[in-house]
């Protein structure tokens, strides 16, 4: 997968970027910033529904000011957006958002987590979302939540008071949120997690409101605030030199795939909480008003308290490690607290604090980036103390149970290296993110493993631990094994190390459309995970295609490399569609799955296994005109598909859109969303009207309404809406049956519109001049019909359509009859072109 290099900016000190696991370098400001942290017992759960959906002011706010621990419950990962960065689209964008998420709260300092509900798409009203997610399944996911984390205060992003108003999944994480508030102290509620944990009683409950919930800034004026606290959530922050909403928005603008990049914001600002339920606010300045968070809250607490809140008021700035003397006396005194949650959690914190203020280095390094199991990978372990406390490496113990014992002390910037080797078991986990490992549902991912459930991402198998002796006290430090490299353009980077499978394979095109008879040949890749890597490969088809040859040898010497082999698919006769695999054979084991790379540079290096396997359709297609120019927008396989169909495309770049360059083509297409993300298009769009008036086709598929950069979408009057239709299976009537869009060269029927994927489409127009004929008219259940997803009209000798019809999803899962209809829409008025004559011959 390409490389993509999509935004430099400089972080400071205080957060740490997100080049996979470098090790942080802590400024003393930051350890005294985490001391503060300590000292307050106190925890805040938001919850929404998607990525993005967070308010990353109030997070910030909570966790920087307020100092609480601090959570995001996503219910979902994303999946059924768009991605503004590249191609990835469904599971590999849920992948790709859950990666953001975790940056995003690397600088906002919070946590992140989220259910096993999958973002299916736009969702009208919360009763179609709960059916399709399985509502008692995610509802048991928020009550587990609650009961890990503990929370104090919940927080709302949305209202579960006006169903139908807004995303079913917004209205949904509220509802769910509200039930979960009193079921996660209810025993009988999901006893079965009560082996792990235990019922908890948050104290409080808010919706997260502004005046976009009451319509506008003057109604949310005039509204009642009596249960309502604010929050000034521009408050500057001097030992970071930036204020809460600089934070916020370089948090917020992690979301890169969904254009999300921002100007930092700066200044006062109010946010306010909506109390719902649970202890009335005593003290509307402080939402934790009535509720102890101090180290009293806990039994055993109040002596550990005295030592902590003592460091951080004589907080030694110049030298913090004259501090881990009594950091080491409150830790000692914290192993014996029997509140397991508060002792888990405030461990955690204490120990990365002493490592802190040692400035120690602990770094596991592989000398690859991936392995396979039942192999063994040289480790180069560096401990670095940069203090003058008394520090020894008794032993290292890796995942694998191997003890290395060393003894050694650590002196005062001292660096201590050596190398060890790592025996990945044969049994070791791949490294894939663990929802996608089984197949789910429309509306759930499927974990097998419970313990799993709700964490972002899959712990790493390949961990060393370091134990050390303190001052004589024993910590031990496990730190996961990296791949550390250079590259002469970057300098010093990091990646996670991978455990992969000693094969994968991937077939280059995932949709194979027969456009006739004739058979097709494929490429297969073979991956090799480790050296000598010999077996045999084939291809599982459908009954009625054939395959030749039947089977082919895989042989390659050296890890990494790949291995071509080619296919022929031969299809049948007559339409029909199916699905082709891989199975690659080495020794008594078989391999099916293909091995994904994701690599961004503001995301760690992911690596996805799923089913390797293609769509083969046999379509009955037929198509006027040839030649297409593609300007991409948001980023789709649209070209790639009619190619598939026999058209020759070329993408352009708007800035070199003239007449002339234009004359060669039948029909220009248009790139979903690239109205709202290319500015260049506003100057070009007379050049194209042009092209269409001379005899040429425009098509022009979704933009959404907002963030337009032009007033002249089409030659005539045409205005967007938020009108879409979710329902995938939504009844289509044909408006105009004897319309030449759905007759030449195919004839269109209701048939096209089986199998979609979804949804029918989004963004449709509302309005639009006399001149344009609407041809399609759908809608969801109970609501009026749309009649603008599919809009035609003539302008000179040629075609201007506009369409906001979901294409972009079709395409890639092969619905053969979104093909033919695209193929109509190129084809318009061209039936008088003879194959492979342009329209200027």
């Amino acid at each position: 997968m390409r490389k993509t290099t999509l935004f430099s900016f400089v972080l400071f000190l205080t957060f740490s970027f997100s080049q996979a696991q470098k090790p942080k370098v802590p400024a003393s400001a930051e350890i005294f910033e985490s001391i503060q942290k300590l000292n307050f017992l106190g925890s805040v759960l938001y919850i929404a529904a998607h990525p993005d959906d967070e308010n990353t002011r109030l997070i910030s706010y909570m966790s920087n000011h307020v100092k609480a621990r601090t959570a995001y419950l996503s219910l979902t990962r994303g999946d059924g957006g768009q991605n503004l960065i590249g191609p990835e689209i469904r599971e590999l964008l849920g992948v790709i958002r859950t990666q953001e998420l975790l940056a995003a709260r690397r600088v906002d300092g919070g946590e992140q987590l989220f259910s096993r509900a999958n973002d299916f798409g736009y969702s009208k009203h919360p009763d179609e979302t709960l059916d399709i997610w399985d509502e008692n399944e995610v509802l048991s996911d928020v009550v587990l939540a609650i009961r890990e984390f503990q929370p104090d205060i919940i927080i709302n992003r949305f209202d579960h008071r006006t169903p139908g108003t807004t995303h079913g999944h917004h209205t949904s994480s509220a509802m769910l949120s509200f039930k979960a508030f009193d079921l996660a102290n209810d025993t009988s509620a999901y006893p079965e997690q009560l082996r792990t944990t235990e019922a908890w009683q948050p104290k409080r409950l808010f919706f997260n409101t502004n005046w976009w919930f009451y319509g506008s800034q003057a109604e949310f004026n005039k509204a009642d605030k009596s249960k309502m606290l604010s929050f000034d959530i521009g408050v500057y922050y001097p030992l970071k030199g930036l204020s809460n909403n600089e934070i916020a928005s370089i948090a917020s603008s992690q979301h890169l795939c969904q254009g999300f990049g921002r100007l930092h914001q700066r200044g006062t600002q109010k946010e306010y909480v909506e109390f719902l339920k649970g202890e009335p606010v005593s003290d509307k300045t402080n939402i934790f008003s009535g509720i102890d968070t101090s180290w009293s809250r806990i039994a055993g607490g109040k002596a550990i308290g005295n030592i902590l809140y003592n460091v951080e008021k004589n907080f030694n700035f110049n030298n913090p490690s004259v501090h881990i003397p009594d950091l080491l006396k409150a830790y000692n005194l914290l192993q014996n607290v029997k509140n397991e949650h508060w002792k888990t959690q405030k461990t955690k914190e204490l120990k990365a604090i002493i490592e802190m203020c040692a400035g120690l280095y602990l770094e596991a390094s592989a000398e690859t980036p991936a392995s396979t199991p039942n192999t063994s990978v040289k480790i180069n372990i560096e401990a670095l103390n940069r203090s003058n406390q008394t520090i020894v490496l008794e032993s290292i113990t890796q995942a694998d149970g191997k003890t290395i014992q060393k003894d050694v002390a650590l002196q005062n910037n001292d660096s201590e290296k050596f190398e060890t080797e790592y025996t990945i078991s044969e049994d070791t986990n791949y490294t894939t993110p663990y929802w996608l490992k089984k197949k789910g549902s429309l509306g759930m991912y499927t974990v097998e493993d419970k313990s799993l459930i709700g964490k972002p991402e899959t712990p790493r198998s390949a961990v060393i631990n370091f134990n050390l002796k303190i001052n004589n006290t024993p910590i031990t430090f496990s730190k996961p094994v990296i791949y550390r490299y250079s590259k002469p353009d970057k300098g010093e980077l990091y990646r996670p190390f991978e455990i992969i499978p000693e094969a994968s394979a991937k077939i280059t095109e995932k949709v194979i459309i027969f456009d006739n008879g004739n058979e097709h040949t494929i490429s297969l890749i073979v991956k090799a995970g480790h050296d000598n890597l010999k077996g045999t490969a084939e291809i599982c088809h459908p009954e009625n295609w054939s395959v030749f040859p039947e089977k082919q040898e895989v042989n390659i010497a050296n890890k990494g490399e790949e291995q071509i082999l080619t296919f022929t698919i031969i299809p049948p006769k007559h339409q029909d569609e199916g699905y082709i695999s891989p199975i690659i054979h080495i020794g008594d084991k078989t391999y099916t799955k293909e091995l994904i790379e994701i690599n961004y540079e503001h995301i760690p290096y992911q690596t996805v296994l799923l089913p390797s396997e293609s769509k083969v359709v046999r379509l009955d297609i037929k198509k006027h005109g040839e030649n297409i120019a593609y300007i991409a927008g948001a980023g789709d396989v649209v070209p790639e598909s009619l190619e598939q169909i026999g058209y020759n495309v070329r993408i352009i770049n708007p800035e070199n859109i003239t007449g002339e360059t234009l004359k060669r083509f039948d029909a220009v297409v248009i790139g979903i969303r690239a109205y709202n993300t290319i500015d260049e298009l506003k100057f070009k769009q007379q050049i194209l009207f042009d092209f269409v008036k001379a005899g040429g086709n425009m098509i022009v598929q979704y933009n959404t309404n907002r963030g337009l950069k032009t007033d002249h979408l089409a030659p005539y009057n045409l205005a967007l809406s938020r009108d879409r239709v979710t329902d995938e299976n939504a009844k289509v009537e044909i408006l105009h049956p004897e319309h030449p869009l759905l007759n030449t060269p195919n004839k269109i029927t209701q048939k096209d519109f089986e199998g979609w994927t979804q949804e029918r489409g989004l963004y449709f127009p509302n309005k639009w001049d006399q001149a344009f004929t609407p041809i399609l008219s759908m809608h969801d259940k109970d609501e009026a019909a749309k009649e603008g997803s599919l809009l035609v009209a003539k302008y000179g000798k040629g075609y201007y359509i506009y369409t906001g019809l979901s294409f972009f999803r079709e395409f890639p899962e092969g619905v053969s009859g979104a093909y033919r209809l695209f193929a109509n829409m190129l084809s318009i008025g061209k039936d008088h072109l003879q194959p492979n004559q342009k329209l200027n011959d």
